[in-house]
């Protein structure tokens, strides 16, 4: 019944999104890694790499230790309380309701002419500066956000759910929460983060580029482009700076027919990132929606798809 768990989750996230009144289960990891960092760094006899790889080791560890921990305990009081701590646990650890509200927020401010607005709330999506982007900037954010974590925050920890279970989607979810907050390419942290950043770049690895395939099923199913989903993935996506970001953002923008990428600026520094996609179709808040629908699609396949694959290999294997 496990091919069962990831759907079951799936449809708790779209019924539910992320309950603000809950504490999200990342803060605790987020929280564990802070102080594991304040820990190591005290030892102040350790290289920095060598604390960074200490930190991740254990909060990785201790994240899925505590997982595992808390499904074995379910499982024990009965069989259908391990089953519903399984689906919990999965339902936390994907948001694609939540992707979806913040992109709608900031679509909803473009179509009310509140340009303001819209650059208020896609700075909760990104992490470069909004303050100057004109309306088409707004709308080419939101859609980078949407592709982005269309992988990160959707079918990679799907991808580790259905291989390893609620452990799995967690192992996942620590390695990017570290890499979130570590990851970073300063002083403070290009040598503490070199861990983090280096095991979330291979955890992204095989989701991100699955990824792209489930983006041209679902073009295709809405009648968008898959041809130019493919052709953008293959001349372009090798060119992003990170190793697996660039494919889930040229399949979107290659299926969107819209390119992404270019010119914007963090902390008042512009910098110009590689373009990606194929056809420079112009971007408003439409645009921002169908890349919405365009992430549900891509997700319910991803879905349906490894459901499928799981219940056959349950079923190999009892035979």
């Amino acid at each position: 019944m496990n091919f069962l768990l990831i759907p079951a989750a799936f449809l708790l996230d779209l019924l539910l999104g992320d309950p603000q009144w809950f504490p999200h289960p990342v803060r605790l990891v987020g929280k564990l890694a802070s102080a594991t960092e304040r820990l190591f760094r005290c030892m102040v006899f350790l290289p920095l790499r060598v604390a960074g790889i200490l930190t991740a080791l254990v909060v990785i560890g201790t994240t899925v230790a505590v997982v595992q921990l808390f499904v074995w305990q379910a499982a024990r009081l009965h069989p259908l309380a391990g089953v519903a701590a399984s689906i919990l646990l999965l339902y936390f650890a994907i948001a694609p309701r939540d992707l979806a509200a913040h992109a709608a927020a900031v679509r909803d401010a473009l179509l009310a002419g509140d340009l303001e607005l819209a650059r208020s709330k896609v700075a909760m999506m990104v992490g470069r500066d909004t303050a100057s982007l004109d309306d088409e900037g707004v709308a080419r954010a939101a859609v980078e956000s949407v592709a982005e974590n269309t992988s990160d925050g959707v079918t990679a920890p799907l991808f580790y759910g259905l291989l390893f279970g609620p452990a799995g989607a967690w192992l996942y979810k620590a390695s990017n929460t570290l890499d979130s907050m570590f990851g970073y390419r300063n002083e403070r942290y290009r040598e503490f983060g070199w861990a983090s950043a280096r095991f979330d770049d291979l955890m992204n690895y095989l989701p991100a580029r699955l990824t792209v395939l489930a983006v041209a099923a679902a073009a295709f199913i809405l009648r968008l482009d898959p041809v130019a989903t493919f052709r953008s993935v293959t001349e372009g996506a090798r060119r992003h700076e990170s190793p697996n970001a660039g494919y889930p953002e040229s399949a979107f923008a290659g299926a969107l027919g819209v390119t992404l990428g270019g010119e914007r600026s963090y902390g008042g520094v512009t910098k110009t990132v590689p373009t990606l996609g194929i056809r420079d179709g112009s971007m408003d808040a439409g645009t921002i929606g169908r890349a919405t629908k365009l992430m549900y699609a891509a997700t319910v396949l991803f879905v349906a798809a490894g459901s499928i694959i799981l219940f056959s290999a349950e079923q190999f294997i009892s035979r």
